[in-house]
């Protein structure tokens, strides 16, 4: 049995997201112990000045480089082979359908019905952090598939925020923003390959589509694609610009975002508010909904001959990713910023997912720890 050969690019992607991961955690837990502490107000009042610029500025860059990384995935990576590709993207479907159609279960026709997408969301950096804890006790394969799931889980939040989650539209704003985006496409075209001619118009881009209503931080999704992606290692912007972002993201961005959002006051009773209905959806949603959307789609893909299982790769081996998968953070953190105005909810909704993030954390832990222990024992 041969050991599936990573590039050097999905090494350094998988390294940085691992280390950005643990980083996040600490952050989290910084964040939320200021907030409650004497300093709270200061703390809680700096970062809501500039939350506005780390959500819709410095997030677009956090958007750029996951483009960058599904770009790269399907020219040369995992999702450039359908038939390797088909299992994790089944995966990600059910992952995020079972885990929205919970969530829809315990709110349907109330106020919290717009939280649908919140339990969709797979936190990329935290999963592979936890992951990265069992170091070679797990195959390659299972990390490799796990990223795959995950940056696909990503195009589908992508997707969710554009559709579900622009309140107001400007057609103006979002045909300049689209005119710029194809001007972009037609320099990919012409071969032009410095990477000047697209991170300026890029800028321009992001400003039009914040005007229009959509989320700002799309535009960067959009520079990812229309950044171009050539075969050769010495004239490759696409790749120039992730290695470029790597370290930034992980070790700036990312940890800016959660400072900014994790402020958390555990006020009394917050651990009641668990028991609500948006908070059940999100807990069940991502703890439970997860393993069992990923699982039951690859069940039946495997099952009608759609798909097969990687060599190496387990059942016990997916039902731990699929409860990792359940880590949601950084993208439902996001979502639950654009679906709820009411900062009270918002509150709450995030208390729910750190809580679910914790509780898969522990148990895809403890799961692929025991597969990794046990061996053969498991399935």
């Amino acid at each position: 049995m041969t050991t599936p050969a990573l590039t050097k690019l999905f090494r350094e992607f998988f390294d940085s997201e691992k280390a950005g991961g643990l980083l996040l955690v600490g952050c989290t837990i910084v964040s939320i112990l200021i907030t409650n502490s004497g300093a709270g107000s200061a703390w809680l009042h700096f970062w809501h000045t500039i939350e506005h610029g780390v959500n819709d500025g410095l997030m677009a860059i956090f958007f750029l480089l996951v483009g960058l990384e599904i770009e790269r995935e399907l020219y040369i990576g995992e999702l450039a082979d359908f038939k390797k590709a088909l299992l994790p993207i089944i995966a990600a479907i059910g992952g995020m359908l079972v885990p929205a159609g919970i969530h829809l279960l315990f709110n349907h026709g109330s106020p919290t019905q717009s939280g649908i997408g919140i339990p969709m969301a797979t936190d990329i950096a935290f999963a592979l952090g936890v992951l990265s804890l069992l170091g070679n006790k797990v195959p390659t394969s299972v990390k490799i598939f796990l990223t795959a799931l995950a940056i696909i889980d990503d195009l589908g939040a992508i997707i969710v925020i554009a559709i579900f989650y622009t309140k107001t539209l400007s057609l103006t704003w979002l045909a300049f923003a689209l005119g710029i985006f194809l001007v972009l496409l037609l320099l990919n075209r012409c071969k032009v390959n410095k990477l000047i001619f697209y991170i300026i118009p890029g800028i321009l881009m992001w400003y039009c589509m914040l005007r229009s209503g959509i989320h700002a931080t799309l535009s960067g999704v959009l520079l990812a694609f229309a950044i171009p992606f050539r075969k050769s290692p010495a004239a490759n912007p696409s790749e120039t610009i992730q290695h470029l972002l790597h370290k930034p993201v992980a070790f700036l961005i990312l940890p800016a975002f959660a400072l900014a959002n994790t402020g958390i006051l555990l006020s009394p009773g917050w651990a009641a508010s668990l028991g609500s209905s948006n908070s059940l959806g999100i807990l069940a949603g991502l703890v439970l909904g997860k393993p069992m959307g990923i699982l039951a789609c690859c069940w039946l893909a495997i099952r009608t001959g759609l798909c097969r299982l990687p060599e190496d790769i387990r059942w016990s081996h997916l039902l731990g990713m699929g409860i990792l998968a359940g880590i949601g953070f950084t993208m439902s953190i996001f979502i639950t910023n654009l679906a709820f105005d009411h900062a009270n909810t918002i509150q709450l909704s995030k208390i729910a997912i750190l809580a679910a993030s914790l509780l898969a954390s522990l148990l895809g832990f403890s799961v692929l720890s025991l597969v990794a222990k046990l061996g053969t024992v498991f399935p």
